[in-house]
C-alpha cells in the first residue's frame, strides 16, 4: 500500500492528498518517472509547471522511500508524494533505488526487473483513490503501468526523457535496421529526410542489440514494455518546436493513429523555478572571480551515470591544460584519484554536487563538454552555451549529431570506434576546446548558433509560445475527453433504461 506525503515530508492520509471522495477526478494528474536522475529531474520540473500554470490541478508524484529527498526538494509544496515501497530483489543491495546508487552497470539489468516488482503497489495505489485520476502520465521503463492504468479506465501518457528525433531514429531503427557498412560511412534512416544521415557508430548499443533475445535489456523490453509504449494516448516530450518540431510525425507514425505529442521543454524553464540550487563546492564564487578578470571557462560534465575510464580522464585533463582554457570540472569516477598534470590556478576539479544550470547561466562560462544527454542539451542550449559533444552511451551519439550537425550549436570530439582507438588523446581535445572557444570564425558560428536556440527556448515557454500552449492544450484536453467519457457514459446508461422500458412495455 502507498504511503502519501505532502512535499514539505509531514505525513497525510489518501483522502487529504488525493482530494474529497466525491471529487470527479477531472483535476487530479498521476506521474510516475523512472528511478534515473535524467528521467525524474524533468517530471519534477513538468510537476512544478503544471502546479505554476494549472493551479486548479492536484498532482501526485509517485516515488520510492529513497528518492523521497530528492523529489520533495524539487517541488512545489502543492505537489503530493505517494510512496511506494521499492522491492526487493537479490543481488540488489537493500537501499538502492536509482541507478545513479548502482554499484556497477552489470546490476542494471536486475534494477530493471526489481522497478517491474512495483506493478501490484502501483495497482493497489490506483486503487485506493477516491475516483479515477485525469491521467497517468509515466515512464517508458514502467510499460506495467499502461495495463494497471488501462484497467482503472485511466489514459496513460508515455515519457522517454529523450528528443522526438532520437526517439523516432531509436524506433525507425529498430523496424529498419541499418544496412551492414563500414563505422564511418553515412546512410539515410527511413522516415527522416535525405539530408540526416547517420553512421552504424551512431546507433545506440540498445538498438544494435534490440535482435537478440539473450541481450537481458532487449529481455526485459520484450518482457515488461513490450508494446505499452506504442498503445499509449500520447508522447509527453522535454524539448520545444523549434529545434525538433520536424520530427513530430516520424515519432507519431510508430503510436496509434489518435496519438499525440506535447513538446513541453525546457520543461526546467517552464517550471519558472525561482529556488537557488545548492552549491557546496562553491563553483559559482570561482567563476565570478574568472567572471571579473574576463576570464572564459569550459565547463566539463560526464553526467552521473555514464563511466569514463582513468586513462581516458588522464588524457582529458591534459587536453584542458594543453588548451590554455579556464575549466571546471564535475568529476564522477570512484576510481581516478587525482589528475597526472598540475591543473594549476586556471582548472577546478569538483566532485561533489554540482549546480549544472547555475553553472551554464553564468556569464563566465563560455562552452560545455557534456556527454549529451537529453537534460545537459537543454540546459546548455537555453543557456546558449555551445557544446563540445562527447557522446558515451544510449542515445547520447544521435543527440551529438542532432546538436552539432544539425542545429550547429556544437561541434563533435573524434568518435574513437570510427578511428579504431580506445582513448581520445589529448591533442583532439586541445584543438576541440581551442575551436570552441577561442574567436576563430568556426567558433563564431557556433556560439551564434548557440545564442539563436537559447533566444527559440525562450521563446518557447514564454506566454503564447509554443511550449506553454502545449501545455495548456494537454489540460484542455484531457478535461475535455474526460468530459467526453463522461457524457457518453451518461447517454449509454440512459439509452439503456430507455431500451429496458420499451421491452418492459411490449412484454406486459
Amino acid at each position: 500500500m502507498a504511503t502519501t506525503i505532502s512535499t514539505n515530508g509531514c505525513a497525510a492520509p489518501n483522502h487529504a492528498v488525493n482530494g474529497a471522495s466525491n471529487q470527479s477526478g477531472r483535476d487530479h494528474i498521476v506521474l510516475f518517472p523512472f528511478m534515473a536522475k535524467g528521467h525524474t529531474l524533468p517530471l519534477l520540473h513538468f510537476a512544478t509547471a503544471l502546479s505554476v500554470h494549472q493551479k486548479s490541478l492536484r498532482i501526485t508524484m509517485v516515488v520510492t522511500p529513497a528518492n523521497v529527498a530528492f523529489a520533495s526538494s524539487r517541488l512545489s509544496a502543492s505537489v503530493k508524494l505517494a510512496v511506494l515501497p521499492f522491492p526487493s530483489l537479490p543481488p540488489l543491495p537493500s537501499g538502492v533505488e536509482s541507478t545513479d546508487t548502482l554499484p556497477g552497470p552489470a546490476l542494471y539489468p536486475t534494477f530493471l526487473n526489481a522497478t517491474a516488482l512495483l506493478r501490484e503497489p502501483f495497482a493497489e495505489f490506483l486503487a485506493s483513490l477516491p475516483s479515477p485520476p485525469l491521467v497517468l502520465i509515466s515512464d517508458f521503463f514502467l510499460g506495467f503501468t499502461h495495463g494497471v492504468a488501462a484497467d482503472a479506465g485511466v489514459r496513460r501518457i508515455v515519457f522517454h526523457g529523450m528528443s522526438c528525433f532520437a526517439l523516432a531514429m531509436c524506433k525507425s531503427l529498430i523496424v529498419s535496421p541499418p544496412p551492414s557498412i563500414d563505422q564511418g560511412a553515412s546512410f539515410q534512416v527511413a522516415r527522416f529526410p535525405e539530408h540526416v544521415r547517420i553512421t552504424a557508430a551512431e546507433v545506440p548499443d540498445t538498438i544494435a542489440k534490440i535482435a537478440d533475445p539473450e541481450d537481458p535489456v532487449t529481455r526485459f523490453i520484450i518482457d515488461h514494455i513490450g508494446e505499452s509504449d506504442e498503445r499509449s494516448w500520447g508522447v509527453l516530450v522535454n524539448s520545444f518546436a523549434t529545434v525538433d518540431g520536424d520530427y513530430v510525425a516520424p515519432l507519431l507514425s510508430f503510436y496509434q493513429p489518435d496519438a499525440r505529442a506535447w513538446l513541453v521543454g525546457p520543461m526546467f524553464l517552464a517550471a519558472a523555478e525561482r529556488e537557488e540550487e545548492q552549491d557546496p563546492e562553491g563553483c559559482l564564487p570561482w567563476l565570478d572571480e574568472r567572471a571579473e578578470r574576463s576570464e572564459p571557462v569550459i565547463y566539463v560534465s560526464f553526467g552521473t551515470q555514464a563511466y569514463v575510464s582513468d586513462e581516458q580522464l588522464d588524457e582529458l585533463a591534459r587536453g584542458l591544460v594543453q588548451s590554455g582554457h579556464h575549466f571546471l570540472w564535475a568529476v564522477r569516477s570512484a576510481t581516478w584519484s587525482s589528475p597526472p598534470v598540475d591543473v594549476g590556478p586556471r582548472g577546478r576539479i569538483v566532485r561533489g554536487w554540482v549546480p549544472q544550470r547555475s553553472v551554464l547561466a553564468h556569464r563566465a562560462v563560455g562552452g560545455f563538454i557534456s556527454h549529451c544527454g537529453w537534460n545537459s542539451v537543454m540546459e546548455s542550449l537555453a543557456a546558449g552555451k555551445p557544446v563540445l559533444a562527447w557522446p558515451l552511451m544510449a542515445e547520447q551519439h544521435l543527440n551529438a549529431y542532432h546538436v552539432a550537425d544539425i542545429l550547429g550549436a556544437g561541434v563533435r570530439i573524434m568518435d574513437v570506434r570510427v578511428a579504431g582507438g580506445t582513448v581520445v588523446d589529448r591533442a583532439e581535445v586541445e584543438r576541440k576546446v581551442k575551436m570552441l572557444m577561442d574567436a576563430g570564425e568556426e567558433g563564431q558560428k557556433i556560439r551564434k548558433r548557440a545564442t539563436w536556440a537559447q533566444l527559440a527556448a525562450k521563446s518557447a515557454v514564454s506566454d503564447g509560445g509554443t511550449s506553454n500552449v502545449a501545455l495548456m492544450k494537454l489540460v484542455e484536453e484531457l478535461q475535455r475527453s474526460y468530459c467526453d467519457v463522461i457524457v457518453g457514459e451518461k447517454e449509454h446508461r440512459a439509452n439503456r433504461i430507455l431500451l429496458t422500458e420499451a421491452h418492459a412495455s411490449t412484454t406486459v
